[in-house]
């Protein structure tokens, strides 16, 4: 699962190098991500990105008692009422789109970007219902286990929008990209994933009931995700809300760099998170807290590995913007005001990873309320912090804002999960994390000076002068790191290294023509 969310992530990446190439951080890619909002806050609604959360536990429990087409009717109930109710959403939000588009980004002066904004909005809005079909779907193949077609979504969904983008680009400009999401969003995460669902015998019944049981306790837990903040879901709002005040091309920047930091996130905790949810969800149902807590335990201390990942970006932040987008549209300037952010984000990219792991510990005990509360009232506390650091340091503030709120976030709600599941190892979390800040710090001196001296004879402001300080600097991180994790005896370090050998014999295993025959 860490290879494949590692690999949609590269692929994003390269998303965003084709949208750089084509637009840098000009209006009109600040107009794409502006047309976002009003898709990600109905995709939030409907709660689409939880339904692996909400609907695992649900279905999880019919297969246990094998009442399994049971579970494929409450399947069928969830997807034709919620359906439903979303196409009412969609075409709503498309009537409104001109005024829902100046709420969401009042600081948006200039007509033209506003009106693209606009139009791309109406273009975008309708991937929304692929995406809360598609959900479910995975969330069948989560249930029994099986991450294959899953994890081909978002491969299949940015390799589209790359295509939509070089084909329809020259034509339609930005709006190429857009057409884009729209046709990877039903190949890629609804048409794909039939596929997916009907190879385990999924079924589906054309049924409607809005009084069955397990709606309405499909409704109760997921009603708090709704009306809830999550960080992932209000950074990318924020992002834009307070971006639309600063110059053009800032939302572009900190969007750039965002995905450059959702690249360790989507490593570390995200295809985490994915992986150990269904384990969590069972233990839970057994009622083994204690096994939960350990599991929860031992998963944190490998999030907090992205420390010294994190580290190592911020050292290289200049060269990895350059190599990822410095071309096309993408001039020198652009690459020095992203850079300047990058090293904001990376700070917060541990709780981002961390944050996400502790509410799967709440999602598994089926307790969506508390974590939903307590998210929404940290974003709502931190709104003055990140204005205030707007104010003063403009995108590179609302980064740091951004960073600090989800940091706070995820270390109180560990300690209210501490309390509540009477969490007995929690020191030897704090202390892992306590150790990897020195190491991080003192391997991040030895790069910064060792990149210092590379960037004075080598000309770093060319792709190939950065790919080759990136490199170096980067050979010399994993041999520290090894040597790190060897000489102090960190078994998650040790096993990471493992894991990534193993990682290789079983692609040896399964694409045998790359091996080297004698």
């Amino acid at each position: 699962m860490m290879a494949s969310v590692f690999a949609s992530r590269v692929i994003g990446v390269f998303r965003e190098m084709a949208i750089a190439n084509f637009g840098g951080i000009k209006a009109g890619v600040d107009a794409y991500q502006i047309a976002f909002i009003l898709p990600e806050i109905l995709n939030h609604i409907v709660a689409s990105g939880f339904l692996s959360i909400t609907f695992i536990p649900i279905f999880a429990h019919y297969l246990s008692l094998n009442r399994e087409d049971d579970g494929y009717k409450v399947f069928s109930i969830i997807m034709n009422g919620f359906g439903l109710l979303l196409l009412c959403f969609i075409l709503i939000t498309m009537i409104w789109a001109p005024k829902f588009v100046h709420i969401f980004a009042p600081g948006i002066q200039d007509p033209d970007t506003f009106a693209l904004a606009v139009k791309m909005t109406r273009i975008i809005i309708p991937a929304q219902f692929f995406f809360f079909s598609g959900g479910l779907l995975m969330a069948i193949q989560f249930a029994k286990e099986k991450f294959f077609i899953p994890a081909l979504a978002p491969l299949i969904y940015n390799l589209t929008i790359i295509l939509g983008g070089l084909v329809l680009g020259p034509f339609m400009g930005m709006e190429g990209f857009a057409w884009g999401v729209l046709a990877g969003a039903f190949l890629g995460n609804f048409a794909v994933q039939i596929i997916g669902a009907k190879k385990l015998g999924a079924r589906y019944y054309p049924i409607l009931s809005f009084t069955h049981p397990d709606l309405i306790k499909y409704i109760t837990l997921t009603l708090p995700l709704m009306i809830g903040l999550t960080m992932t879901f209000s950074t990318e709002i924020l992002l834009k809300f307070f971006g639309s005040y600063l110059n053009e091309g800032s939302i572009a920047a900190m969007n750039y760099a965002l995905r450059v930091m959702f690249v360790l996130v989507g490593l570390f905790g995200q295809a985490i998170g994915i992986a150990s949810y269904p384990f969590m969800a069972k233990l839970a149902q057994r009622g083994d807290i204690f096994e939960l807590n350990r599991l929860l335990n031992k998963t944190l201390k490998f999030i907090f590995l992205v420390i010294p990942f994190s580290v190592l970006f911020i050292v290289l932040s200049h060269e990895i913007v350059t190599i990822l987008f410095q071309r096309g549209q993408f001039d020198a300037q652009a690459t020095l005001i992203t850079a300047g952010i990058l090293p904001f984000f990376m700070v917060g990219a541990f709780a981002f990873s961390a944050q996400n792991m502790v509410s799967r510990g709440y999602y598994a005990i089926q307790n969506t309320l508390f974590p939903a509360i307590f998210t929404s009232l940290c974003v709502a506390v931190t709104l003055p912090l990140i204005f205030l650091f707007m104010k003063t340091m403009g995108a590179k503030g609302v980064a740091l804002g951004l960073s600090l709120s989800v940091i706070i976030q995820a270390f109180v709600l560990f300690e209210c999960w501490n309390r509540k599941s009477l969490n007995t190892e929690k020191k030897e979390v704090y202390l892992f994390f306590l150790k990897m800040i020195p190491i991080s710090l003192i391997i991040g001196s030895i790069l910064f000076i060792t990149a210092f001296g590379l960037r004075n004879l080598i000309d770093h402001s060319t792709p190939l002068g950065s790919f080759t300080i990136a490199c170096l600097v980067g050979i010399e991180f994993l041999s520290l790191f090894f040597v790190t994790g060897f000489m102090f005896k960190i078994q998650e370090i040790l096993i990471l290294y493992e894991n990534i050998h193993n990682l290789k014999v079983t692609c040896k295993r399964l694409f045998p023509w790359t091996q080297n025959h004698k």
